[in-house]
């Protein structure tokens, strides 16, 4: 097992959530866990009352988490988990360019596809820290959940299950179970585009176009998910598995997914620009449906509910058209 100490990049939910799972974990090798924060502040504030009282307020983090706003502080990690929105992945890993060592194993844990260039986040890697080995986090989890130790499963991507194993006993704990793969095309796909047919399920729901109709939908989604895969060089094993349906229907199934919330809001007839510019933490669906649709017109595929999230988004569409365009396709085989 890696004993080394763990860095974390990003002191969100979801970056506080793993920084106390790591500490957990690696607790009785007596290794801090460093919480990396923008604002000096804020890093100061968590060491002092061990809480991160603007995204997690009510959990006290273990004595092992260490907050630091100094990029060097994680120059010695083996293990760096990178917890930051997708779209800011290249900017916050040029300011840790010359910092992680080579060969330090980055854990991403962003979901999401980079605007512009379509990449994935592990090119993204490769482009600003060639160094460095990539690994991707995915799977069904909230942050809220495993913070506070309730059992969830994850899947752990590298480019062999030699270098995945050592990475997911150093992370793991009883609560807290990761399965690993080396497929890491497929763990991205699956976590990019559930985030975009989350937002097509909270439209439903907010609609209030009833249960039927969403499980219709997360199935259909299911379809387009796998299409996307195919050309992306995902194995449809791992898209089956919990970093793509697993994942895909937690998020299109609970108001706790910002993804989720956002749909429901637009059916509720809030515009995505209001809900976007209120909302705290960011909805990565927002911000990968015109990419993922994009690949899709390339490759020339069908994806009618992620063509239709895009053009709700950019405006192309009301809600109410887009309901229509769907409902009045042509009737075919399911498959």
């Amino acid at each position: 097992m890696l004993s080394s100490s763990v860095g974390v990049i990003g002191a969100g939910a979801w970056g506080t959530a793993l920084a106390q799972v790591a500490a957990k974990a690696q607790v009785s090798a007596g290794s801090s866990v460093w919480l990396w924060c923008r604002d000096p502040m804020a890093a100061a504030e968590i060491n002092r009352s061990r809480i991160n009282d603007a995204r997690l307020p009510d959990v006290r983090l273990v004595p092992n988490v260490v907050a630091t706003s100094e990029p060097s502080a994680l120059a010695a990690c083996d293990i760096v988990l990178i917890a930051t929105p997708a779209q800011t992945v290249r900017q916050v890993l040029k300011q840790f360019s010359s910092v992680l060592r080579p060969g330090a194993r980055v854990v991403i844990t962003a979901k999401g596809l980079e605007r512009g260039t379509a990449a994935f986040m592990t090119g993204i890697l490769a482009d600003e820290c060639p160094g460095c080995e990539p690994l991707v986090l995915s799977g069904p989890s909230f942050a809220d959940d495993v913070v506070r130790g309730l059992p969830t499963a994850v899947t752990l991507a590298a480019q062999s299950m030699e270098i995945a194993h050592p990475v997911a006993a150093a992370l793991s704990i009883p609560t807290f179970r990761l399965y690993v793969s080396d497929d890491l095309a497929g763990v991205q796909v699956g976590g990019a585009v559930k985030n975009v047919l989350a937002i097509a399920c909270g439209i439903v729901a907010g609609r209030k176009l009833g249960e039927s109709a969403r499980a219709a939908l997360i199935a259909r989604s299911f379809a387009e998910l796998n299409r996307i895969g195919g050309v992306l060089g995902a194995r449809g094993e791992t898209l089956g598995g919990l970093s793509g349906l697993g994942d895909l229907v937690l998020s299109c199934s609970s108001a706790q997914s910002r993804n989720f919330r956002l749909g429901q809001a637009m059916g509720e007839g809030r515009s995505p620009g209001e809900i976007l510019g209120s909302q705290r933490g960011t909805s990565e669906g927002a911000y990968t449906a015109s990419v993922v649709d994009t690949i899709a017109t390339k490759h020339a595929i069908e994806v009618p509910i992620i063509s239709a999230v895009r053009a709700i988004l950019d405006g192309d569409y009301t809600i109410d058209e887009a309901i229509e365009q769907l409902l009045q396709r042509p009737l075919k085989s399911e498959i």
